[in-house]
């Protein structure tokens, strides 16, 4: 099983975050669109990840809900029939929720970081530092707590929550969510 340690945070203010990101980056960044379907899942959770109609991602993770650095562990696999695959997982497993975001993602060394604008939230920055084998959880965390600190990432900006969680919430009480966090 693959693992990374991700960090997500709500972005204040964009631009100085993006053009930092940029400016660190190892190459220009790639914009990706994604639609996300989340689905009951015992432990952990389950998404599949439409990319565009005939790509697609099942990813299988697990993770703390923590503001601030978490050790995340996945599986991934790929599919060329995502709207059947969907289907089946809906019918199966019944849909919870789902997320809709245009993504930048620049990578920085081995972490990629995601500049996200998710429909109905916001703007968001996320950082996932892919781990190696041999690398530990904490030497993971440093990296990624450092890069926030570059990026001018406050403590207070950090977020436990997962998007879908977070639209969910908004969805049963729409003050519960405030991009002034």
């Amino acid at each position: 099983m693959s693992r990374n340690v991700e960090i997500k945070a709500i972005l204040k203010d964009r631009d100085p975050v993006l053009a930092a990101v940029a400016n660190k980056s190892d190459r220009p960044p790639e914009t990706i669109e994604q639609h996300d379907y989340f689905f009951g899942c015992n432990d952990g959770r389950l998404k599949l990840r439409v990319l565009e109609p005939g790509h697609g991602e099942l990813i299988r993770y697990k993770r703390e809900d923590v503001a601030g650095p978490r050790s995340s562990h996945y599986q991934i696999a790929r599919t060329s029939d995502p709207q059947v695959l969907l289907d089946i997982l809906t019918f199966t497993l019944g849909r919870i929720g789902e997320v809709k975001k245009t993504r930048m993602l620049y990578l920085i060394g081995h972490t990629r970081v995601h500049i996200d604008r998710v429909e109905g939230l916001g703007d968001f920055v996320e950082l996932e530092v892919v781990l190696w084998p041999d690398q530990s959880d904490a030497e993971g965390k440093r990296i990624a707590e450092a890069l926030l600190r570059e990026l001018g990432i406050d403590e207070e900006q950090l977020i436990p929550e997962a998007y879908v969680d977070l639209l969910v919430r908004m969805k049963s009480s729409p003050s519960a969510f405030s991009r002034s966090q």
